[in-house]
Protein backbone atom coordinates (compact mmCIF):
# COMPACT_ATOMS: atom_id res chain seq x y z
CA UNK A 1 0.00 0.00 0.00
CA UNK A 2 1.85 3.33 -0.99
CA UNK A 3 1.46 6.05 1.03
CA UNK A 4 -0.19 9.47 -0.51
CA UNK A 5 0.17 13.54 0.94
CA UNK A 6 -2.71 16.05 0.19
CA UNK A 7 -1.85 18.40 -2.73
CA UNK A 8 -5.03 20.64 -2.68
CA UNK A 9 -8.35 21.24 -4.55
CA UNK A 10 -9.40 20.96 -8.08
CA UNK A 11 -10.55 24.59 -8.72
CA UNK A 12 -14.23 23.69 -8.66
CA UNK A 13 -13.76 22.03 -4.93
CA UNK A 14 -15.69 18.76 -5.40
CA UNK A 15 -12.00 16.67 -5.72
CA UNK A 16 -9.15 16.34 -3.41
CA UNK A 17 -5.32 16.25 -5.26
CA UNK A 18 -3.15 13.93 -3.77
CA UNK A 19 0.40 12.79 -4.72
CA UNK A 20 2.63 9.84 -4.38
CA UNK A 21 6.17 11.28 -3.33
CA UNK A 22 8.28 8.39 -4.44
CA UNK A 23 7.04 8.59 -8.13
CA UNK A 24 5.21 11.71 -8.07
CA UNK A 25 1.89 10.23 -9.40
CA UNK A 26 -1.52 12.37 -9.02
CA UNK A 27 -4.44 10.90 -7.44
CA UNK A 28 -7.84 12.71 -6.92
CA UNK A 29 -10.66 11.83 -4.48
CA UNK A 30 -14.33 12.85 -4.49
CA UNK A 31 -14.86 15.62 -1.30
CA UNK A 32 -17.95 14.09 -0.32
CA UNK A 33 -19.18 13.34 3.36
CA UNK A 34 -17.72 9.78 3.47
CA UNK A 35 -14.14 11.82 3.15
CA UNK A 36 -15.30 14.35 5.46
CA UNK A 37 -16.49 11.65 8.65
CA UNK A 38 -13.14 9.79 7.39
CA UNK A 39 -11.21 12.81 7.87
CA UNK A 40 -12.73 13.65 11.06
CA UNK A 41 -12.46 10.21 12.20
CA UNK A 42 -16.71 9.79 12.59
CA UNK A 43 -16.46 6.24 12.40
CA UNK A 44 -20.07 6.13 13.54
CA UNK A 45 -20.93 8.58 10.59
CA UNK A 46 -18.80 6.22 8.14
CA UNK A 47 -20.71 3.05 8.58
CA UNK A 48 -23.85 5.17 8.12
CA UNK A 49 -22.76 6.20 5.07
CA UNK A 50 -21.69 3.18 3.40
CA UNK A 51 -24.91 1.45 4.60
CA UNK A 52 -26.98 4.49 2.66
CA UNK A 53 -25.14 3.40 -0.31
CA UNK A 54 -25.45 -0.10 0.40
CA UNK A 55 -28.98 0.26 0.69
CA UNK A 56 -31.80 0.37 -1.92
CA UNK A 57 -33.71 2.57 0.17
CA UNK A 58 -32.45 5.64 1.84
CA UNK A 59 -33.11 5.68 5.74
CA UNK A 60 -36.11 8.25 5.50
CA UNK A 61 -37.84 5.99 3.28
CA UNK A 62 -36.77 2.85 5.59
CA UNK A 63 -38.07 5.42 8.60
CA UNK A 64 -41.12 5.97 6.50
CA UNK A 65 -42.26 2.72 5.95
CA UNK A 66 -41.51 1.66 10.23
CA UNK A 67 -43.88 4.63 10.84
CA UNK A 68 -46.54 3.34 8.69
CA UNK A 69 -47.25 0.03 10.44
CA UNK A 70 -43.97 -2.45 8.98
CA UNK A 71 -42.08 -4.37 10.43
CA UNK A 72 -38.57 -4.89 10.31
CA UNK A 73 -38.52 -8.13 8.84
CA UNK A 74 -41.07 -6.73 6.27
CA UNK A 75 -38.44 -3.74 5.35
CA UNK A 76 -35.86 -5.44 5.45
CA UNK A 77 -37.25 -8.30 2.95
CA UNK A 78 -38.42 -5.98 0.49
CA UNK A 79 -35.22 -3.92 0.52
CA UNK A 80 -32.95 -6.85 0.78
CA UNK A 81 -31.02 -5.60 3.56
CA UNK A 82 -29.77 -7.10 6.27
CA UNK A 83 -32.05 -6.94 9.22
CA UNK A 84 -29.24 -5.26 11.60
CA UNK A 85 -28.93 -2.64 9.33
CA UNK A 86 -32.61 -1.77 9.32
CA UNK A 87 -32.68 -1.99 13.37
CA UNK A 88 -30.43 0.89 12.75
CA UNK A 89 -33.14 3.24 11.29
CA UNK A 90 -36.06 1.31 12.82
CA UNK A 91 -35.50 2.07 16.73
CA UNK A 92 -36.27 5.64 17.21
CA UNK A 93 -39.74 4.51 14.97
CA UNK A 94 -40.29 1.76 16.87
CA UNK A 95 -40.17 4.22 20.06
CA UNK A 96 -42.04 7.16 18.67
CA UNK A 97 -44.81 4.05 18.05
CA UNK A 98 -45.02 2.83 21.56
CA UNK A 99 -45.74 5.91 22.84
CA UNK A 100 -48.10 6.73 20.46
CA UNK A 101 -49.72 3.22 21.84
CA UNK A 102 -49.71 4.40 25.50
CA UNK A 103 -51.19 7.59 24.69
CA UNK A 104 -53.98 6.19 22.86
CA UNK A 105 -54.75 3.86 26.09
CA UNK A 106 -55.25 7.25 27.99
CA UNK A 107 -58.00 8.37 25.17
CA UNK A 108 -61.50 8.71 25.87
CA UNK A 109 -63.57 7.28 23.25
CA UNK A 110 -66.18 9.04 21.42
CA UNK A 111 -69.77 8.17 21.66
CA UNK A 112 -73.19 10.23 20.59
CA UNK A 113 -73.33 12.48 23.69
CA UNK A 114 -69.51 12.74 23.73
CA UNK A 115 -66.25 11.84 25.44
CA UNK A 116 -66.56 9.06 27.93
CA UNK A 117 -65.15 9.85 31.27
CA UNK A 118 -63.25 6.71 31.09
CA UNK A 119 -60.35 5.66 29.28
CA UNK A 120 -59.63 3.49 26.47
CA UNK A 121 -58.08 1.55 28.79
CA UNK A 122 -60.71 1.17 31.58
CA UNK A 123 -63.71 0.07 29.17
CA UNK A 124 -61.71 -2.25 27.58
CA UNK A 125 -60.32 -4.08 30.37
CA UNK A 126 -64.23 -4.00 31.81
CA UNK A 127 -65.31 -5.53 28.71
CA UNK A 128 -62.33 -8.36 28.74
CA UNK A 129 -63.04 -8.70 31.71
CA UNK A 130 -67.23 -9.27 30.90
CA UNK A 131 -66.65 -11.50 27.95
CA UNK A 132 -63.89 -13.67 29.93
CA UNK A 133 -60.51 -12.86 28.47
CA UNK A 134 -57.40 -11.78 29.50
CA UNK A 135 -55.89 -8.26 28.96
CA UNK A 136 -52.18 -8.94 29.76
CA UNK A 137 -51.86 -11.65 26.74
CA UNK A 138 -53.36 -9.04 23.86
CA UNK A 139 -50.83 -6.46 22.47
CA UNK A 140 -51.18 -2.72 21.93
CA UNK A 141 -49.23 -1.34 18.93
CA UNK A 142 -50.01 2.48 17.01
CA UNK A 143 -48.25 3.61 13.67
CA UNK A 144 -49.41 6.75 10.75
CA UNK A 145 -52.10 5.89 8.21
CA UNK A 146 -52.15 7.47 4.97
CA UNK A 147 -53.43 11.01 6.35
CA UNK A 148 -51.03 11.04 8.63
CA UNK A 149 -53.00 10.15 11.98
CA UNK A 150 -52.65 7.72 14.69
CA UNK A 151 -54.25 4.50 14.29
CA UNK A 152 -54.39 2.24 17.42
CA UNK A 153 -54.26 -1.40 17.56
CA UNK A 154 -55.07 -4.06 20.03
CA UNK A 155 -54.44 -7.45 18.61
CA UNK A 156 -55.75 -10.65 20.79
CA UNK A 157 -55.78 -14.63 20.56
CA UNK A 158 -59.32 -16.52 21.38
CA UNK A 159 -59.17 -19.85 20.98
CA UNK A 160 -57.31 -20.55 17.33
CA UNK A 161 -58.74 -17.17 16.11
CA UNK A 162 -56.55 -13.77 16.23
CA UNK A 163 -58.82 -10.84 16.92
CA UNK A 164 -57.86 -7.38 15.81
CA UNK A 165 -59.30 -4.05 16.72
CA UNK A 166 -58.51 -0.30 15.43
CA UNK A 167 -58.97 2.94 16.22
CA UNK A 168 -58.34 6.51 15.10
CA UNK A 169 -56.03 8.39 17.99
CA UNK A 170 -56.16 12.19 17.83
CA UNK A 171 -54.07 13.71 20.94
CA UNK A 172 -55.26 17.00 22.53
CA UNK A 173 -54.30 18.80 25.97
CA UNK A 174 -57.06 16.31 27.71
CA UNK A 175 -55.38 12.75 27.22
CA UNK A 176 -57.09 12.99 23.47
CA UNK A 177 -60.22 11.03 21.60
CA UNK A 178 -60.73 7.66 20.71
CA UNK A 179 -63.03 6.75 17.32
CA UNK A 180 -63.54 3.31 16.56
CA UNK A 181 -62.67 2.30 12.53
CA UNK A 182 -64.02 -1.34 12.48
CA UNK A 183 -66.98 -3.00 14.28
CA UNK A 184 -64.77 -5.17 17.04
CA UNK A 185 -63.33 -2.02 18.01
CA UNK A 186 -67.03 -0.56 18.23
CA UNK A 187 -68.01 -3.41 19.96
CA UNK A 188 -65.29 -3.24 22.84
CA UNK A 189 -66.55 0.61 23.24
CA UNK A 190 -70.03 0.05 23.44
CA UNK A 191 -71.55 0.79 27.02
CA UNK A 192 -74.11 -1.85 26.28
CA UNK A 193 -71.93 -4.70 25.62
CA UNK A 194 -73.31 -6.99 28.39
CA UNK A 195 -76.94 -6.33 26.65
CA UNK A 196 -78.90 -10.14 25.60
CA UNK A 197 -78.20 -11.08 22.20
CA UNK A 198 -81.86 -11.87 22.08
CA UNK A 199 -84.66 -9.88 23.54
CA UNK A 200 -86.34 -13.28 25.70
CA UNK A 201 -89.38 -12.30 27.26
CA UNK A 202 -89.61 -14.24 30.98
CA UNK A 203 -92.35 -16.85 31.61
CA UNK A 204 -94.59 -16.75 34.27
CA UNK A 205 -94.61 -20.55 36.52
CA UNK A 206 -97.50 -21.45 36.93
CA UNK A 207 -98.06 -23.27 40.52
CA UNK A 208 -99.32 -27.02 40.92
CA UNK A 209 -103.38 -26.48 41.04
CA UNK A 210 -104.97 -28.37 43.95
CA UNK A 211 -107.49 -31.33 43.70
CA UNK A 212 -109.95 -28.79 45.17
CA UNK A 213 -109.50 -25.59 42.89
CA UNK A 214 -108.54 -27.19 39.69
CA UNK A 215 -111.55 -25.65 37.47
CA UNK A 216 -110.17 -22.27 39.04
CA UNK A 217 -106.57 -22.48 37.61
CA UNK A 218 -105.10 -21.72 34.50
CA UNK A 219 -103.60 -24.31 32.03
CA UNK A 220 -100.68 -23.95 30.52
CA UNK A 221 -102.36 -23.81 26.86
CA UNK A 222 -105.24 -21.18 28.38
CA UNK A 223 -102.64 -19.08 29.53
CA UNK A 224 -100.54 -18.84 26.07
CA UNK A 225 -103.95 -19.16 24.36
CA UNK A 226 -103.43 -22.11 22.30
CA UNK A 227 -105.27 -25.57 22.16
CA UNK A 228 -103.22 -28.81 22.54
CA UNK A 229 -103.27 -31.56 20.58
CA UNK A 230 -105.03 -33.62 22.64
CA UNK A 231 -108.20 -31.83 22.72
CA UNK A 232 -108.00 -31.29 18.99
CA UNK A 233 -108.08 -34.31 18.47
CA UNK A 234 -111.10 -34.81 21.14
CA UNK A 235 -113.16 -32.43 19.90
CA UNK A 236 -112.54 -33.55 16.24
CA UNK A 237 -113.82 -37.26 17.12
CA UNK A 238 -117.44 -35.24 19.59
CA UNK A 239 -118.04 -33.66 16.42
CA UNK A 240 -117.86 -36.83 13.75
CA UNK A 241 -119.52 -38.76 16.71
CA UNK A 242 -122.46 -36.05 16.61
CA UNK A 243 -122.64 -36.61 12.48
CA UNK A 244 -122.62 -40.30 12.18
CA UNK A 245 -125.97 -41.35 12.74
CA UNK A 246 -126.30 -43.89 15.71
CA UNK A 247 -126.62 -47.91 13.89
CA UNK A 248 -129.58 -49.87 14.36
CA UNK A 249 -129.91 -52.02 17.06
CA UNK A 250 -131.29 -55.38 16.41
CA UNK A 251 -133.68 -55.95 19.61
CA UNK A 252 -133.60 -59.72 21.10
CA UNK A 253 -136.54 -61.78 19.31
CA UNK A 254 -138.58 -63.68 21.80
CA UNK A 255 -138.87 -67.31 21.00
CA UNK A 256 -142.03 -68.35 19.33
CA UNK A 257 -143.73 -70.73 20.56
CA UNK A 258 -144.78 -74.05 18.82
CA UNK A 259 -148.36 -74.72 18.28
CA UNK A 260 -148.28 -78.79 17.64
CA UNK A 261 -152.02 -78.07 16.50
CA UNK A 262 -152.91 -76.45 12.73
CA UNK A 263 -152.42 -73.46 12.26
CA UNK A 264 -155.93 -71.31 12.55
CA UNK A 265 -157.29 -69.97 9.03
CA UNK A 266 -156.07 -66.25 8.27
CA UNK A 267 -158.59 -63.46 9.18
CA UNK A 268 -160.52 -61.27 5.75
CA UNK A 269 -158.05 -59.01 4.67
CA UNK A 270 -154.76 -61.28 5.78
CA UNK A 271 -154.72 -63.89 3.94
CA UNK A 272 -152.01 -66.11 2.60
CA UNK A 273 -151.76 -64.07 -1.00
CA UNK A 274 -151.59 -60.47 -1.44
CA UNK A 275 -153.89 -58.67 -3.93
CA UNK A 276 -151.26 -59.72 -6.83
CA UNK A 277 -151.65 -63.19 -5.49
CA UNK A 278 -148.36 -63.58 -3.96
CA UNK A 279 -147.54 -63.95 -0.42
CA UNK A 280 -148.57 -61.98 2.47
CA UNK A 281 -144.91 -60.63 4.38
CA UNK A 282 -145.36 -60.63 7.65
CA UNK A 283 -145.48 -57.21 9.60
CA UNK A 284 -142.87 -56.22 11.63
CA UNK A 285 -145.39 -56.43 15.09
CA UNK A 286 -145.68 -60.62 13.92
CA UNK A 287 -141.73 -61.34 14.13
CA UNK A 288 -141.28 -59.10 17.39
CA UNK A 289 -144.50 -60.62 19.45
CA UNK A 290 -144.23 -64.00 17.94
CA UNK A 291 -147.92 -63.35 17.04
CA UNK A 292 -150.06 -63.41 13.52
CA UNK A 293 -151.98 -61.18 11.71
CA UNK A 294 -155.35 -62.97 13.40
CA UNK A 295 -154.46 -62.12 16.97
CA UNK A 296 -153.19 -65.85 18.25
CA UNK A 297 -150.80 -66.70 19.74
Amino acid sequence: MRDLHVVGLEADGKFVVCADPKTGDRFRLPADDKLRAASRGDIARLGQIEIEMDSLLRPKEIQARIRSGATIEQVAADSGMAISRVEVFAHPVLLERSQAASMAQAGHPLRHDGPAVQTLLDIVTLAFRARGHNLDDAEWDAWRDEDNKWVAQLKWQAGRTTNKAHWQFLPDGHGGTIAPLDDTAHELIDPDFGRQLRGLAPVRALAPAAADDEASQQSFDEYYGTTSDSELDAETVELEADETPAPEVDQPREPVARDPKPAPKAAPGHGGKDKRGKPAMPSWEDVLLGVRSSGHN
